[in-house]
């Protein structure tokens, strides 16, 4: 049995647990997931052990290279085309993937379900699957960050002053390209000095002058698999109080990491990074949960939040992400991808995490 066959079977699995006759996937990231197909147009249905993947004529012969599912080229809206093998499957009960699928979608089914269909919402069927990659897929993951960090350090060589945020994220995406990422996994993020303050901060045309902080936070997709890495550097000399932070930050940091092993919950490892911070009188400043997890999209399940009993499992890939923001004065955050072991982690992320003065 194929990756991709054991995947089906497992979903098929929990469709059988909650005595579903069909389950449609639409959300494209899961429906890659189960069939390999990677086009922006797709729809996934199992029934009775049977599986049909739906697109549209712009990817018939891509459907065919890259799944092993039997597929239907639709002419019109592929839910048209899935409706009439439910009405020939005769079914009675249809899941459907409820934070995947638009309104408009939903009404649409609902309208022209067959006499009698029941329309059961699942959520996190293919999600909770996805959190346990395999050994392939962190396989993947890890060649993704090694390219990300790679990519890093070549954009690095272009920094000086007068360079605008927006060039340097450009460069960095560039970089990513050429060394045989997909595209950055997520809108590159590069902040100068006080913008630093801003966890999400978008590049502008914000100079870089002697003396202040680059906050860089950026990912690579690499077949398909997100990395993610922040990191901070300075432009010549480093004050006294960033480095005082910088410290304060790598502490919280390494201490969520050596929280990370097999069933701990992902909460305890978001505790561990704060009670770093709130001892140097930082909690406050740490304004969001110290991470997520990432796979085939760049934010997966599960949340390390506060709150989140999610048991860590071997196999799960997350990222530890502790920052402080102080308005006026700026933010650092330190951000690694780690793999979940029985005894730990790994950490996938290659990149020193030194304050590193340019």
């Amino acid at each position: 049995m194929t990756e991709l066959q054991r995947r089906r079977a497992a979903a098929g699995e929990e469709l059988a647990r909650r005595k579903l006759d069909a389950f449609l996937v639409t959300g494209l990231p899961n429906v890659r997931y189960l069939s390999g197909f990677t086009g922006s147009n797709a729809m996934l249905l199992l029934a009775g052990g049977r599986v049909t993947l739906f697109t549209d004529p712009r990817y018939g012969i891509q459907a065919r290279q890259e799944s092993d599912c039997p597929v239907k080229v639709s002419r019109g809206p592929l839910l048209k085309d899935v409706l009439a093998l439910l009405r020939r499957n005769q079914t009675s009960r249809l899941g459907f993937e409820r934070g995947r699928i638009s309104f408009e979608t939903y009404d649409y089914l609902r309208a022209n379900a067959p006499p009698g269909m029941a329309l059961e919402p699942l959520a996190g069927v293919v999600e909770r699957l996805r959190m346990i990659k395999s050994a392939e897929e962190i396989a993947l993951i890890r060649e993704s960050c090694r390219t990300n960090s790679r990519a890093f350090e070549q954009a690095l060589r272009h920094v000086r002053p007068g360079i605008r945020e927006s060039e340097l994220a450009a460069e960095i995406d560039y970089r990513m390209r050429r060394l045989g990422a997909e595209g950055p996994a997520f809108d590159t993020i590069v902040a100068f000095a006080e913008h630093t303050a801003l966890p999400h901060a978008s590049p502008g045309a914000r100079q870089l002058t002697p003396g202040r902080v680059i906050l860089i936070d950026m990912g690579a997709t690499r077949k398909g698999y997100a990395s993610d890495m922040t990191r901070v550097l300075i432009l010549g000399r480093a004050p006294a109080r960033v480095k005082r932070l910088y410290r304060a930050v790598l502490e919280a940091q390494l201490a969520g990491i050596a929280a990370v092993r097999a069933g701990v919950t992902a909460g305890s490892v978001d505790r561990a990074a704060r009670k770093a911070l709130q001892a140097q009188g930082l909690a406050a400043a740490f304004v969001h949960s110290t991470g997520h997890g990432l796979g085939l999209e760049i934010h997966e399940a599960p949340r390390l939040g506060k709150r989140d009993p999610t048991l860590l499992e071997p196999g799960m890939t997350i990222t530890v992400e502790p920052g402080v923001y102080l308005e006026g004065v700026g933010g650092i955050r330190i951000e690694d991808t780690v793999a979940v072991t029985e005894s730990g982690c790994e950490v996938l992320t290659p990149t020193s995490k030194e304050l590193r003065e340019l």
